[in-house]
């Protein structure tokens, strides 16, 4: 009998740490769109005796995304899919983190709920930072989480020209995350799946650490010294939390977004940190 299999898209630190947490005993497909850090971080976890197969995958093309899936179904079956990967602010243009943290992860929805197991459950990445978007109306949030995929990034909200900087594209995308997910739960649930989103606070990555070196690092700072835990976050805090809404223990929670931010989100609800006297 084939292991059950863990697919792992992203091989940035909460990859790693959720392919090392979850993946014994398991087939773990990891997929990442740069190859040489692909096969870098598959070589480090077979060292550890991890059981794992590669594939490169650009999560903004259809194509690629289907075949990974279709890989992942040749593996033995899908239990658990975990979608790390994205694009920050610092790292890329507006259309870029449109293309990748938008359109890349309704393409992971809609091609893993094809080959995802009965029993099986799916966690997205999103963010806090989709927390701090402005309320959107009704008619924008449902064409956000019911769009077909293929119509997402031509809808007049998604055109570049509407965000005046990447920030506000990579906040745009993430509250699109946490909408997709909660209405990709249904499409999910048919097959006997779950799927669920996590929304991370500032986390010690590598992209997290580019983002605190940022003109909104202090902001970020901010939030950490205002929050309840009063720390950044790590990848195996993030790799935790994955492992719960991955496991049978969540099993009657889906379409749900998880923040996990150490509190940051409250100390700016509850007025302790204002970030707009920062920016000023």
């Amino acid at each position: 009998m084939p292991n059950e299999v863990l697919v792992v898209i992203g091989t940035g630190g909460m990859g790693i740490a959720a392919s090392r947490r979850i993946g014994a005993g398991k087939t773990v497909l990891l997929a990442d769109f740069n190859e040489t850090a692909l096969n870098a971080v598959a070589e480090m976890l077979i060292e550890e005796g991890q059981q794992v197969q590669t594939q490169v995958v650009d999560v903004s093309s259809r194509d690629s995304v289907r075949a990974l899936a279709r890989t992942a179904a040749g593996l033995g079956p899908v239990r658990q899919v975990l979608h790390t990967a994205g694009l920050s602010p610092v790292q890329a243009p507006t259309v870029a983190i449109l293309n990748v943290d938008l359109l890349g992860v309704a393409l992971v929805l809609d091609e893993f709920a094809e080959v995802i197991a009965p029993g099986g459950a799916g966690v997205v990445i999103a963010s806090m930072a989709g927390y701090f978007m402005p309320p959107m109306d009704r008619e924008l949030e449902g064409q956000l989480a019911l769009a077909p995929t293929d119509q997402l990034l031509s809808l007049p909200a998604t055109a570049p020209e509407n965000f005046p900087n990447p920030g506000a594209a990579y906040s745009f995308a993430k509250r699109a995350n946490q909408l997709r997910v909660r209405a990709a739960s249904t499409t999910w649930g048919a097959k006997g799946a779950r799927i669920n989103s996590i929304s991370p606070g500032v986390i010690s990555t590598k992209m997290g650490q580019q983002e605190l070196a940022s003109p909104s690092g202090a902001g970020m700072r901010a939030m950490v010294e205002g929050s309840g835990t009063g720390r950044v976050g790590s990848a195996d805090d993030i790799a935790a939390a994955a492992a719960f809404l991955l496991s049978d223990a969540a099993s009657f929670i889906t379409g749900a977004d998880l923040l996990v931010d150490g509190g940051a989100v409250a100390a700016v609800a509850t007025g302790k940190v204002n970030l707009s006297a920062l920016a000023g």
